[in-house]
């Protein structure tokens, strides 16, 4: 039998943590947005809580969503005390039995990963039921990725952490378009304390998604439209356009 990894070298959970951890652009928008709400924020695509641990140890109450067990799991640990609470389930299949939020968050371009216009419908009439009436629903969504690979552009450099002495490495090094998304490739890498070197490929896809589309989509499902804000781009991360839906 194969020992479980220790916890802190949980795969799925390092790796989220090396390539989504250390972005920060967005969180003075969330902060402003949580200060005006009523009632719990809903952390939709919570993850290891890059944005849930940061509005709760603001004092905001906070639920985080997210499919992934792991990952909530490592939320809870780094949690503990803050008024968070954790719910395992799709964002596009999820009920929260009659709870409705003032204040319902999307962050980091979750919205893409839903398998295009189907998808995105049954999010947001799910997200339609979670929110309060005039509670407002906030989508990021990336600008436009350029594309580029190791031959004829120069990739960013890596996202790099290390947990008791492993080097975990995640290289990116192509993002190319595909119909209907563009497909962004990474190498991840592991140095263990020995030494010895590892590699796995990663390739995650993001729909193609305006945000003039997105907007057009949530009328059809009832939502009002605030004016959309905008996340200026880093060195390291593209721009993100925050869709703003009114219940």
């Amino acid at each position: 039998m194969t020992a479980e990894p220790h916890a802190p070298h949980v795969p799925e959970v390092v790796w989220h943590d090396v390539e989504c951890g250390a972005y920060g652009e967005d969180l003075p928008l969330w902060r402003e947005l949580a200060a005006t709400c009523d009632g719990p924020v809903l952390d939709i695509g919570a993850g290891t809580g890059r944005v849930t641990l940061h509005l709760a140890g603001r004092g905001h109450t906070v639920v985080a969503l997210d499919r992934s067990a792991a990952l909530l799991a490592a939320l809870r640990e780094r949690a503990a005390g803050l008024p968070v609470e954790t719910v395992a389930a799709d964002a596009r299949e999820f009920d929260l039995g009659g709870r409705r939020f003032g204040l319902v968050l999307m962050p980091m371009q979750t919205v893409q990963l839903l398998d295009g216009p189907d998808g995105r419908a049954r999010f947001l009439r799910r997200a339609r039921a979670a929110l309060a009436p005039g509670g407002l629903l906030a989508i990021a969504i990336a600008d436009a990725l350029e594309t580029f690979d190791e031959v004829r552009n120069l990739p960013p450099i890596p996202d790099i952490r290390e947990i008791d002495g492993v080097l975990y490495a995640s290289r990116p090094v192509s993002v190319h378009e595909e119909a209907g998304g563009a497909v962004i490739r990474r190498i991840r890498e592991i140095v263990d304390t020995k030494g010895n070197r590892s590699a796995e490929e990663d390739r995650i896809r993001l729909d193609h998604l305006s945000p003039a589309t997105l907007e057009a989509e949530a009328r059809a499902a009832g939502f009002g439209v605030d004016p959309a804000r905008a996340i200026p781009e880093t060195d390291d991360y593209v721009g993100s356009t925050v869709v703003m839906l009114r219940g």
